[in-house]
């Protein structure tokens, strides 16, 4: 038996888990799940459709965490000992939300996702029970779980023909890769997201490089395959 001074062992670290790109849509597929449950779409005026529809162009349109779309109030409100985390700037065309690490930042919104909050405002009265302060609410008038706007937009993808497993951090991730690769703005990306560190942005730089290497193989001369 042999004795040794020290384990030779012990400065030995574990290899670090490879960071796995996240998973996002297709352009097609995101515009065919926002197209799948609109009005014009669904042929419904149904609230929870059009809450529904709402959630999901808002989600790609802006980026936001589960929490803080579940976390949105309709407007700013402070009163009994509550204040708003998030909320809607209707006129603005924005949202102010409470990230992680209590940090605020405004996020605009697009165009077709105002269209759709809008429709959704139209019924959303109807839905007000107990407390008028949520942006999105359940059939029982409360605001609604990030358990049920998970399987909210697992079905609507489900229904649109997407085999993906889609929930909404896919949406999240989404926006961020086809924001990057139709700006190349990183810096714009991180505030966008909410991200404290550009190092947890740069992930997406992988997504981009591969579909910019997808266009590459299709479209240039020398690299497209001979048949």
């Amino acid at each position: 038996r042999i004795e040794l001074d020290a384990n030779p062992v012990a400065a030995v670290r574990a290899p670090k888990r490879a960071k796995t790109l996240p998973k996002a849509l297709s352009v097609d597929d995101a515009q065919r799940l926002m197209e799948a449950r609109g009005p014009a779409a669904t042929g419904s005026n149904d609230p929870e459709a059009l809450r529904d529809h709402a959630i999901l162009e808002l989600f790609y349109s802006s980026g936001l965490r589960l929490a803080e779309l579940v976390g949105l109030d309709v407007r700013y409100a402070k009163r009994d000992g509550y204040e708003s985390a998030g909320w809607l700037k209707r006129d603005a065309a924005e949202v102010e939300v409470l990230g992680k690490g209590n940090r605020h930042r405004v996020v605009p919104v697009g165009r077709k996702a105002l269209e759709a909050i809008d429709a959704w405002l139209a019924v959303r009265d109807t839905l007000v029970k107990h407390d008028d302060a949520p942006l999105f609410l359940s059939v029982r008038g409360n605001r609604m779980s990030p358990g049920v706007v998970r399987e909210r937009v697992k079905r609507a993808a489900l229904a649109a023909g997407i085999p993906a497993n889609v929930h909404p951090h896919v949406l999240r991730h989404s926006f961020a890769t086809h924001l990057l690769q139709s700006s190349g703005d990183l810096r714009a990306v991180q505030e966008l997201l909410g991200h404290a560190s550009i190092a947890a942005t740069q992930v997406y730089t992988s997504l981009d490089f591969q579909h910019l290497a997808r266009v590459y193989d299709t479209a240039h001369p020398r690299a497209k395959k001979r048949g």
